[in-house]
């Protein structure tokens, strides 16, 4: 069980630093550029913006105070989600957490940093644009996706228990034969 845990933290750290490498050159490129779009194919752009709120820029009208409740708030969010890597059963929930607690760290290094979140990912179609995001939301996206896809698909680890030949009848306390 616990053989799995270094590759989740281990997972979380690589995400951790991509993520803030990741960010450091798009704030030093667009500190230099005179756009803050760069497009990269026809469905794809790299931007320069800032997320105050968590995903879609929900709950971004808190301000400092705000700020403050969402770092608190993923702090815990990463505290248990750390407990939980460190009794992982498999190496896809271990995989899965380091990935969420990776990018959910980047985030809230962020939001310290700078009060909000850096994001540059822009993907559209049509005219469509999905809001910006980063490796850390994709990170975090990603492992909680594989999580609940594990959770539902993997065969039970769990070890059945012997039966007792002898059943008992439950309403009448009484011996009903030796269970063949």
């Amino acid at each position: 069980m616990t053989e799995h845990r270094p590759w989740g933290w281990g997972l979380a750290l690589a995400i951790l630093a991509a993520d803030q490498v990741s960010k450091w050159a798009i704030l030093d490129y667009f500190a230099a550029a005179p756009a803050n779009i760069v497009g990269v194919t026809p469905y794809f752009n790299i931007v320069l913006a800032w997320n105050p709120g968590i995903s879609f820029g929900m709950f971004g009208a808190g301000g400092d105070v705000g700020r403050w409740i969402l770092v608190a708030l993923a702090a815990v969010i990463c505290g248990v989600l750390g407990r939980w890597l460190m009794r992982a059963e498999t190496r896809f929930a271990a995989l899965s957490l380091g990935a969420i607690i990776g990018g959910a760290v980047g985030n809230v290094i962020d939001r310290v940093r700078f009060g909000a979140v850096v994001d540059f990912l822009d993907v559209h179609v049509l005219g469509y644009h999905w809001p910006a995001f980063n490796v850390a939301d994709g990170a975090i996206t990603v492992g909680a996706t594989v999580l609940i896809l594990e959770s539902l698909f993997a065969a039970s680890k769990t070890p059945t228990k012997d039966v007792d030949p002898k059943v008992e009848d439950r309403h009448t306390g009484e011996e009903t034969g030796n269970g063949s």
